[in-house]
C-alpha cells in the first residue's frame, strides 16, 4: 500500500513542527492546516486518508469539526489534544474520532497510532465486515452467516449479548468504542447502564481470554470504552 495522505491540523507551530518532520521521516505525504475552516476546505479538497486533529484551534472547537466531517466522509481522525480530561475523550471519540492522543506525546507513540489506523484503512474493516461471512483475529473466529466463534479451533458459547458485543467489537478493529456508543448500538437506544456493561464485558473476556487480567482481544479504555486489538500481522474476512 502506498503510503497516505494525512492532513495535519494544528495552530501551534513547534507542535506542527514536530508532526510534520516526523511524518517526513516516515515517507508520508502531508497538507497542514492551522485553522478550523482552512482544515474543512482542505479535507473536501485534497480528500486526504487521515485527519491528525487539535481541537484546540483558534476559529472553531476540533469536535464540530470532526462532526461536520462525519457528515460526508468516514476519513479516520485521530485526535492530538492538551484535554487529557476523560469527558474530552468521550466527547470527541462519540462526535466521530477514531482515536485520542493527550499531548505531550512521543513521536513513537503517534507513528504507532497511525500503524494502527493504516491497518484500519487496508482491511476497510467496517464495509468488508458487514458482507463477510467469516472474520480472523489470531486464533479468534466468528463465523457470521452461522452465528459461531471458534477460539483456538475450539467452539465457544456466547449469550446473544456477548456475541453482539464481540460482532461490534469486531468490526471496528483499532477503534475505541465509547461506553455510550456501545449502549446504544447494543441495546437500541442511550442508557447509562456502564456497570451492566462491564458485566457483559468481563463474562465476555473469560470465555475468549486465556488471561483476563491481561487480554490479547479487548483492550479498556478506562473511563472512556473498549477497544479491540489486532492480533499478529493480519484480519481476515471471507
Amino acid at each position: 500500500m502506498n503510503k497516505p495522505l494525512i492532513l495535519v491540523v494544528e495552530d501551534d507551530k513547534p507542535i506542527r513542527k514536530l508532526i510534520t518532520t516526523t511524518l517526513e521521516t516516515q515517507g508520508y505525504k502531508y497538507h497542514t492546516a492551522e485553522t478550523g475552516e482552512s482544515s474543512i476546505l482542505e479535507a473536501v479538497s485534497k480528500q486526504p486518508d487521515i485527519i491528525i486533529l487539535d481541537l484546540g484551534l483558534p476559529d472553531m472547537d476540533g469536535v464540530d469539526i470532526i462532526k461536520k466531517v462525519r457528515t460526508w466522509s468516514n476519513v479516520p481522525i485521530i485526535v492530538v489534544s492538551a484535554r487529557s480530561e476523560d469527558r474530552d475523550k468521550i466527547q470527541a471519540l462519540d462526535a466521530g474520532a477514531d482515536d485520542y492522543l493527550t499531548k505531550p506525546f512521543s513521536v513513537e507513540e503517534l507513528l504507532a497510532r497511525l500503524r494502527v489506523t493504516l491497518r484500519r484503512i487496508r482491511y476497510d474493516s467496517d464495509k468488508l465486515l458487514k458482507d463477510a461471512s467469516l472474520f480472523t483475529n489470531g486464533n479468534l473466529k466468528i463465523d457470521y452467516a452461522a452465528g459461531c466463534v471458534w477460539l483456538d479451533e475450539e467452539e465457544i458459547h456466547l449469550t446473544p449479548i456477548e456475541y453482539k458485543l464481540l460482532g461490534l467489537l469486531a468490526k471496528n478493529v483499532g477503534k475505541v468504542l465509547t461506553h455510550n456508543y456501545i449502549l446504544h448500538e447494543i441495546w437500541g437506544h442511550y442508557t447509562y447502564d456502564i456497570p451492566a456493561l462491564r458485566v457483559f464485558m468481563a463474562t465476555l473476556r473469560k470465555k475468549i481470554e486465556k488471561m483476563p487480567s491481561k487480554p490479547k482481544y479487548i483492550q479498556t479504555h478506562i473511563g472512556v470504552g473498549y477497544r479491540m486489538l489486532q492480533v499478529g500481522d493480519e484480519i481476515k474476512v471471507n
